[in-house]
């Protein structure tokens, strides 16, 4: 045990979200703790966010600045809970202050995954009819398939996991994208009908790494933490989180990324389209893992010179009005 964790065991309080996923992760946070230090306790505190209460309204036009992490962080702040845990492409990437990302664990499949309705279960994305409909609540996602597979309807679905296969299976919708990670972590693994490759869907930021949030000031929780980080992920999601904070744009945005570490060397896609698609500036950087986040402001400077801040800009704008 680090000697910066104390001696004496105590109660730690997660905040976590209530929806299914969310605890399933958070459980799994406390379950790996518990190993560590089984002398303590670990209690986990549900709380539903204005994400979880609006359901009625696309993710993009209500704004995504802590849409699903207001509430957790107003609970650590008060000092009613410890940390929280977070899906990190849900953690915006700038944090209030008093609040730090204390810990990101090791990352599952980041890619984005397409579900199919029963009826076109022998079908990929490049091989469903025209005109099939596909449920996503992401401007990310619609906006790179709509550039691939212009043949195709997008149309936008909100809820938790099951309420969205539930409305698949009645038939509202021809196919989902979903995460990968977030099926393989509810154990709908088999779901997955095609891993979307990264030349069709570069995927979220941070999307398939929990993010840890914590107080700044609190060198004993950030100890504790430390026991759960993995270095290759951080790396490759502090890169992903620069760009993504140096180009101002949050999750509700088309921002793609992908990262691979590879001999040392750590490379870092990144895209801004068009919400129709027709749009896509798209470039690469690479350098050492120790540089991440210099990559990621890099990455950003090079998609602001070839015109990514006036698309994001004329993006919020046909927001708004919409």
């Amino acid at each position: 045990m680090s000697s910066t964790v104390s001696s004496s065991p105590r109660t730690i309080r997660i905040a976590s979200r209530k929806s299914q996923l969310a605890l399933v992760q958070t459980h799994w946070v406390r379950d790996e703790l518990q190993k560590h230090y089984p002398d303590w306790t670990f209690e986990i505190q549900e709380m539903s966010t204005q994400g979880d209460k609006i359901l009625d309204v696309a993710l993009a036009k209500i704004g995504d600045k802590g849409l699903f992490t207001k509430e957790l962080e107003v609970g650590m702040l008060k000092g009613e809970s410890d940390f929280a845990v977070h899906s990190l492409k849900d953690l915006p990437t700038r944090l209030p202050e008093g609040l730090m990302l204390g810990c990101v664990t090791e990352r599952e499949n980041p890619a984005d995954a397409l579900v199919l309705h029963e009826k076109h279960r022998d079908k990929q994305l490049a091989t469903l009819p025209e005109g099939s409909v596909i449920g996503t609540s992401s401007l990310r996602r619609l906006a790179q398939l709509r550039h691939h597979f212009p043949h195709l309807q997008f149309k936008d679905v909100r809820g938790n996991l099951n309420t969205r296969l539930a409305k698949l299976e009645a038939g509202e919708y021809d196919a989902l994208i979903l995460a990968v990670a977030g099926l393989q972590r509810l154990g709908m693994g088999d779901r997955v009908h095609q891993v979307i490759p990264a030349e069709i869907s570069l995927h979220a930021v941070g999307q398939g790494a929990l993010g840890i949030e914590c107080r700044t000031e609190d060198p004993e929780i950030l100890s504790l933490l430390k026991v759960l980080e993995h270095t290759e992920t951080a790396q490759r999601c502090y890169a992903e989180r620069a760009f993504l904070r140096e180009l101002e744009g949050g999750c509700q945005v088309p921002i793609g990324v992908n990262t691979v570490i590879a001999d040392g060397v750590l490379t870092l896609t990144g895209l801004v389209a068009t919400l129709d698609g027709k749009t896509l500036v798209k470039d690469v950087v690479s350098g050492a893992p120790e540089e991440a986040e210099a990559l990621g402001v890099e990455l950003a400077q090079k998609l602001k010179d070839q015109g990514a801040e006036e698309i994001l800009a004329a993006i919020f704008a046909e927001v708004q009005r919409s």
